[in-house]
C-alpha cells in the first residue's frame, strides 16, 4: 500500500490557527508546541456526501485528549466546527475527502518542553484532502513489528496525541518486510492493533477484537462492534495471542482512513482460504451502508 499525490490536492487550501492560506505558503511557528515536543492531539475525520461520520464522537475524543493533557484553552466543539466548514468551502469539497484535524497546545514564548511557557494558543490546523480509503478493498497483508505499543503507565492510548514514532517504527518495518502494515504487541505479549488501524479477527462465526488497553479507542472500531450486535454477530472483546490470528478463519482491519479491509495474510500466513471471509463482507456491506445514511451535515447542498 502506497499513496501516491491526488492532482485535485495541488492548490489546496488549508487552515492554521483559523487562517486560510495555499499549502505551499501555511506555516507553523517553529515555537509551537507540536514542533517542540509532538505536544498536541489529533483526529482523522472522513467527509462522505457533505457530512462528516460521526463528528460529534471524534470531537469528544479530541477534547478529552486534551483536557488529558492539561491544555488550558480548548476551542468549543461550535468553532472548531466551524473552521472545517470553512477549509471545506475554501475548496469546494464535498465528497471522497479525508480531514486531518491537529489542535496543538500552542505557541511558546521561548524553546522547551515546560507547558508554562506556552502564552499563546492553542493552534487549530485543519488539512483536508481529496483522500480515497488508501488500502485495496481486496485486502491487505501484515507483518509482526518488533515495535511494541507504549504501556499505559507510560503514554496512554487514551490520550489521541502527535507522538506517533513508535507507528512510524513499525511502519518502516512493514515496508521493508514487503507488506501493507504491521501488526503491534503490547508490552505483555498480546495483540494490540496495527500501525495505523485496529484489528478484528473471527473464527467459528466468533468476531474478537484486542481491547484498548494498549491502543486509541477507535471510532470505526466502535461502529464496527455495534453494527455487529445489529447484525446478531457475537462479537468479544480481550487477549489475543498472535497464534489465534494466524489461525483465524478470517481478519479485517478499521479506520477512518481506509475504512473496513481485509486481511489476507500476516508474517507469510494465509488467514483462512486468503481470501475475504463471510463475516468481513456482511460487515463491509453494512459499513458502507452507514457512512452513507449518516453523519453531521457540514457541507451546504448543491
Amino acid at each position: 500500500m502506497r499513496q501516491a499525490f491526488d492532482e485535485r490536492n495541488r492548490d489546496l487550501i488549508v487552515n492554521v490557527g483559523g487562517r486560510l492560506t495555499h499549502r505551499d505558503q501555511a506555516g507553523v511557528s517553529p515555537f509551537d508546541s507540536v514542533v517542540q515536543g509532538g505536544d498536541a492531539v489529533w483526529e482523522g475525520l472522513r467527509l462522505y456526501g457533505g457530512k462528516i461520520f460521526r463528528l460529534d464522537a471524534h470531537l469528544a475524543r479530541l477534547r478529552a485528549s486534551a483536557k488529558a493533557l492539561a491544555f488550558t484553552q480548548i476551542p468549543p466543539d461550535e468553532e472548531i466546527t466551524e473552521q472545517i466548514r470553512s477549509t471545506l468551502a475554501a475548496n469546494g469539497m464535498r465528497d471522497g475527502v479525508h480531514i486531518r484535524l491537529t489542535l496543538t497546545r500552542g505557541v511558546k514564548i521561548t524553546s522547551g518542553m515546560d507547558p508554562r511557557l506556552n502564552t499563546s494558543g492553542p493552534t487549530l490546523i485543519v488539512l483536508a484532502e481529496f483522500k480515497d480509503p488508501v488500502y485495496d478493498a481486496a485486502g491487505i497483508t501484515l507483518i509482526t513489528a518488533s515495535v511494541r505499543r507504549p504501556a499505559p503507565d507510560s503514554l496512554d492510548p487514551k490520550i489521541h496525541h502527535n507522538n506517533l514514532l513508535t507507528s512510524i517504527l513499525a511502519k518502516v518495518e512493514a515496508n521493508v518486510a514487503g507488506a501493507d502494515d504491521a501488526v503491534m504487541l503490547d508490552n505483555r505479549g498480546f495483540l494490540a492493533e496495527t500501525n495505523a488501524t485496529h484489528l478484528f479477527f473471527a473464527r467459528d462465526q466468533i468476531l474478537r477484537t484486542p481491547t484498548t488497553v494498549s491502543c486509541p479507542e477507535g471510532i470505526t472500531r466502535a461502529a464496527v462492534l455495534d453494527l455487529a450486535a445489529s447484525a446478531g454477530i457475537t462479537a468479544e472483546t480481550g487477549d489475543y495471542t498472535l497464534p489465534q490470528l494466524y489461525t483465524a478463519d478470517e481478519a479485517f482491519v478499521t479506520g477512518t482512513m481506509g475504512g473496513l479491509v481485509p486481511v489476507l495474510a500476516v508474517d507469510g500466513r494465509p488467514i483462512g482460504d486468503g481470501t475475504p471471509g463471510p463475516l468481513t463482507g456482511r460487515l463491509v456491506k453494512a459499513y458502507a451502508d452507514l457512512v452513507a445514511t449518516s453523519g453531521t451535515d457540514v457541507v451546504p447542498p448543491g
